[in-house]
């Protein structure tokens, strides 16, 4: 019997509709290996439908998420995958900078990325490589309202959920070197 497609079941999913543990549990079995042995391609799932996901999950449902460390780190090494994709470079003109993301709820849990933005394109790095012109410290599940387009960074900074050190100009613009999904 063939088992049901777990990125199809995810994109299909009304949070609203189901509990904490439930939407958890989804979510892991959209990010774990198939009983093939091969990944569950996180990718398959539509910035769109990603953007819908986390527009209709609760924040309780969001943080009991990003609360698993393996799964937080799959769901942003996904999006930090894409950003390439989803770089404007006809926006970002001549730019060139290094953002730098530090994402976690405390110095013990932070998971760290590096975006560089030069040559027309996005390049991003797990571990940082270069100096910083910007770097943005965010919680795992205020980065991912930001990341689909469900919160606004100048809020984020003004509730002192989103701290930026470096060239606060520069960071002012950087959603505007991205297309960002619209759920």
């Amino acid at each position: 019997m063939a088992q049901p497609d777990p990125i199809a079941a995810l994109g299909e999913l009304d949070p609203k509709k189901v509990d904490e543990e439930q939407f958890v549990a989804l979510l892991e079995a959209a990010s774990q290996l198939a009983e093939d042995g091969t990944d569950v391609d996180l990718g398959a799932l539509t910035p769109e439908q990603f953007a819908r996901l986390i527009s209709r999950a609760s924040d309780a449902q969001i943080g009991a998420v990003m609360a698993r460390p393996e799964l937080r780190e799959r769901i942003l090494d996904e999006v930090f995958r894409r950003m390439g994709e989803h770089y404007k470079s006809d926006k970002a003109g001549r730019t060139e900078a290094v953002v730098r993301w530090r994402i976690g709820d405390s110095e013990d849990d932070l998971l760290r990325y590096e975006c560089v933005l030069a040559g027309g394109t996005c390049t991003v790095h797990k571990e940082p490589q270069h100096e910083p012109r910007v770097t943005i410290s965010v919680a795992p599940a205020e980065f991912l309202k930001l990341a689909s387009g469900n919160a606004s960074a100048p809020m984020l900074f003004m509730k002192g959920k989103l701290k930026v050190a470096g060239d606060l100009g520069f960071a002012a613009g950087l959603t505007k070197l991205f297309q960002i999904p619209k759920a």
